[in-house]
């Protein structure tokens, strides 16, 4: 197929010769693995063991809350005997939370391991995106970024691109050469899961043209059934060729939008080493629990690839590559332009740990004397982003983030190809990184006064809801007793009225029996007059002092 250039990028010398000879070492189980709980990109897991608990081989000892996260396993069986700060791999040197478990030597699964999926062709594909993220899979490439968020486009995002990442462009790193060399298979099963997944059309596999043993293997393997969905590369060893934006310029031309992801225009990149792991995973119900480490450099002793279990103290892995030489100065993570000094051999491997190499004084000599910017343009000529570094330097410098950003500066990965041939010997990509975090806690407190002004805007809606509501029910009250007591003047009104007519009935019955009483008595008075006045006068005694006759009416 054609291929294309992307730009800039530097020849490098290979040496991974001393490291590619022998064949991968499987390294036995250590009395003491210390497993750290955030080894990804995103949130760090939350244990979910306690300290004194016995542990099973591939028993989920870290769990996983937010979406960009990756769940913990324990890599082999035995007892948790501390959670707590260790010095993990990072820049910055720093402790971050870690399991420690003491292996009991016997490396039991229990009754923990998830179920092998052999009809995984059967399933559906969420289900099968949800064993990749119990598995806890990451990119094994280096950036460990967690695979089934990778694998989980947006609604409308159509992918029709799979692209295999095999171009280990940077120098010393052969631990996926090592792995195209001894498991082609694991790594095409792990394809056919992702393409059935996702559904993609084609599958494009790029080797660099500097592991022929690898792309021989694979050409070998290829199994019937991928022929005419899979197409093997040969790609130039140029670095970064192995960057997933670049590798997807050389492979197809197109370009991933500025501030974009590879899916926004239908691609999805991944490293074999993460095929491998989706296949252990659902083939054989396998955690993420070791990877493949190179380990090299003219420090060691026998340099050679080495499977290392995750939470393998760094001191285990160089003594199983025969041990340090005389003379190292220096350990780094990673290979010599994107890695980092590491101060202690005790800190564990993780999932992102591709190479240790060790370095001599006389292997690294000390860079020149810091020198002002002399504006040759050199690093902007090998810039494979095709950025201004001399402008991000002075704008990091002079701490304008605003105008970095401008200038791309989250386009920028990291790669150390302008610093690599600066003549003023400036660390350009320390201004970077520098620039990069300061956004970052610049932007982190954005948010934290963000939550805390939107917290106190929700509070005081919360009290002027509740006074609003107070008021209405208090309006609501006075109401209901202001028509309770009108109801009451009504009712006493009323009763009122009754008991007036009642009173005025009353009166008039009194009325009319006085009436009717007077009528009586007169009626009585002169019937009497009319009988005295039949009656005869006749001669009687006149009566006693005092009395009177009974007939004077003065006495009715």
């Amino acid at each position: 197929m054609q291929l294309h250039r992307f730009h800039g990028g530097l020849k490098l010398a290979e040496e991974t010769d001393a490291s590619t000879r022998d064949p991968v070492l499987v390294m036995g189980v250590p009395s003491r693995l210390i497993v750290p709980l955030g080894q990804h990109i995103g949130e760090a897991a939350e244990p979910c063991v306690a300290v004194g608990d016995r542990v099973t081989k591939g028993q989920r000892i870290g769990q996983s809350k937010g979406y960009i996260a990756a769940h913990v396993h324990a890599p082999t069986s035995g007892e948790v005997v501390e959670i707590a700060d260790h010095a993990v791999p990072h820049p910055s040197g720093l402790s971050a939370p870690c399991i420690t478990i003491q292996s009991d030597g016997r490396d039991d699964w229990g009754e923990t391991r998830m179920e092998p999926w052999l009809d995984w062709d059967t399933r559906d594909p969420r289900k099968l995106r949800q064993r990749i993220r119990d598995a806890g899979i990451v990119g094994l490439g280096g950036a460990a970024f967690p695979t089934a968020v990778k694998l989980n486009p947006r609604a409308g995002q159509r992918i029709h691109t799979l692209i295999v990442n095999g171009a280990e462009c940077e120098p010393y790193i052969s631990a996926d050469d090592s792995l195209l060399r001894s498991a082609p298979e694991a790594v095409f099963e792990g394809i056919r899961i992702v393409a059935h997944l996702l559904g993609v059309e084609r599958v494009l596999f790029a080797v660099e043209d500097n592991m022929p043993e690898a792309m021989r293997a694979l050409t070998e393997t290829l199994p019937g059934e991928l022929r005419e969905r899979v197409q093997l590369v040969s790609v130039p060893s140029i670095y970064p060729t192995g960057g997933e934006r670049q590798l997807i310029k050389v492979l197809t031309g197109q370009e991933v939008p500025s501030g974009g992801l590879p899916a926004d225009i239908g691609m999805i990149c991944n490293n074999p080493g993460t095929f491998k792991a989706v296949c252990d995973a659902v083939i054989q119900g396998r955690p993420l629990l070791s990877r493949i480490v190179t380990v090299t450099g003219p420090g060691v002793q026998h340099p050679r690839n080495v499977e290392a279990l995750l939470g393998t103290p760094f001191a285990d892995v160089i003594a199983a590559a025969g041990g340090y030489a005389e003379g190292v100065d220096r350990l780094v993570m990673g290979g010599p332009m994107m890695g980092f000094a590491v101060h202690d051999d005790a800190i564990p491997v993780i999932k992102g740990t591709n190479c240790l190499l060790a370095t001599r004084p006389q292997d690294t000599p000390a860079p020149g004397p810091l020198m002002p910017c002399i504006r040759c343009g050199e690093c902007a000529a090998v810039c494979p982003a095709q950025l201004l570094p001399q402008q991000l330097y002075w704008q990091a410098r002079a701490k304008d983030f605003d105008a970095t950003q401008d200038y791309g500066l989250f386009d920028c990965i990291e790669c150390g190809c302008c610093a690599h041939v600066c003549p003023s010997n400036i660390p350009l990509v320390q201004y970077y990184r520098y620039a990069k975090n300061e956004i970052w806690a610049r932007e982190k407190e954005r948010q934290k006064s963000d939550i805390a002004r939107e917290r106190y805007e929700f509070r005081q809606e919360r009290i002027e809801r509740e006074e609003r509501e107070k008021a209405e029910r208090m309006a609501k009250k006075k109401a209901a007793l202001k028509k309770k007591d009108s109801s009451a003047d009504g009712d006493s009104n009323e009763n009122s009225d009754k008991q007036a007519a009642i009173q005025a009935a009353l009166e008039r019955a009194r009325a009319r029996k006085a009436a009717k009483a007077g009528d009586a008595v007169e009626g009585a008075a002169t019937e009497q007059a009319d009988k005295a006045a039949a009656t005869p006068e006749t001669h009687t005694e006149p009566a006693q002092s005092g009395e009177r006759d009974s007939t004077d009416t003065g006495d009715r």
